[in-house]
């Protein structure tokens, strides 16, 4: 186990930057999620710490070693990747023990650790299957043995459930998430999914077209989103985002004023009140608007309206009242509640 770290690192394709220069600590033990869009450079860069891209400019380091020359085998890491890529012609058992025998790990060790990994993912009973008789979520848990069996320094994980259907991958996500903390084990974790992200990790790394908006725990970046696209990226439905004209008053937050010349105002659809009809007051703002569809999902439904104001804005509400489309509203918005950008979306004010 050990902790990871990029200084200034640069990544080119030619001409192209896709990451322009990185700085990031992560911590021994530590469950680390890169969450971002298709693009956003996230997978490039578990590629570059697992030793299949190399870096145009920069340092990395596992534990104390740098290893921007030194190739994938000798890095002391695993991977598990999104298609699985488990050998077809090989019983379960004989593809977790593929690696150790390749070390020349002696047969006791390969069947102890093989057994043991085996028990702790509860695939014991598939040791003697072939890979095509295994559902998607069974080959996935033998990719994890297989790296389990390593003991490696850090687990990488490619978005491993995205070949999972929807209920596979909440079980498989409470299984990644159990098995690292009973480990320990140093883990970086790639996805776009931002549910998962928000569930698995103990710091995310929200990462945008090569670069870095924000690092924290997933609570602390819900709450307190460094940018615009931070803000709308994480959290579902995404944050509603208004921008302040010049005509507009400024915004009493507090006791601090926010100019109104192209500031940023956000607020999340759960944050909102909806009423059929209401007034802004000290604590409040009222946002008068016209229905245009609704969500019931269960327990709760998701407004969709327009302001009059020409804004689209959406409503978390509890229970499955809600209005009808065409209907008239107001959501009301507490001042504590909203989130104030600078014009360009690039910082929180």
């Amino acid at each position: 186990m050990a902790a990871i770290t990029i200084r200034n690192l640069v990544k080119r394709y030619g001409n192209i930057t896709v990451i322009p220069d990185l700085n990031l600590e992560i911590a021994d033990h530590e469950f680390v999620v890169f969450v971002g869009p298709s693009g956003c450079g996230k997978s490039t860069l578990l590629r570059i710490i697992a030793g299949l891209e190399p870096i145009t400019s920069g340092e990395l380091y596992i534990g104390d070693k740098r290893v921007n020359a030194i190739p994938a085998a000798q890095r002391d890491i695993a991977m598990v990747f999104q298609d699985y890529a488990l050998y077809p012609h090989m019983r379960v058992y004989d593809n977790m023990a593929y690696g150790l025998r390749n070390r020349k790990t002696p047969k006791d060790e390969i069947e102890k650790r093989v057994r043991e990994a085996a028990r702790i993912l509860e695939i014991e009973q598939l040791l003697d299957r072939k890979p095509r008789q295994l559902s998607g979520g069974q080959r996935q848990r033998v990719a994890m043995g297989r790296a389990i069996v390593r003991r490696p320094a850090a687990f990488l994980f490619d978005e491993p459930l995205s070949n999972l259907d929807a209920k596979l991958r909440v079980s498989t996500r409470v299984e990644i998430k159990k098995l690292q903390k009973n480990l320990g084990t140093t883990s970086i974790y790639v996805t776009h999914d931002q549910l998962e992200a928000m569930t698995l990790a103990d710091m995310l790394v929200v990462m945008n077209g090569g670069k870095v908006d924000q690092i924290g725990a997933p609570l602390a970046v819900y709450q307190k989103p460094a940018t615009t696209f931070v803000a709308t990226f994480i959290g579902a439905p995404a944050m509603n985002l208004l921008r302040m004209s010049g005509a507009e008053p400024g915004l009493l937050l507090g006791n601090r004023e926010i100019s109104s010349d192209g500031a940023i105002v956000g607020i999340r659809p759960e944050d909102l009140e909806l009423t059929k009809a209401g007034a802004g007051s000290g604590d409040a703002i009222a946002l008068p608007m016209t229905v245009g569809a609704v969500e019931r999902v269960g327990p709760e439904s998701f407004v969709y309206g327009t302001l009059d104001r020409g804004d689209n804005i959406i409503v978390r509400i509890p229970g499955a009242e809600a209005p009808a489309m065409g209907e008239r509203a107001v959501a009301l918005a507490r001042r504590d509640k909203l989130h104030v950008f600078s014009a360009d979306g690039s910082r929180r004010l």
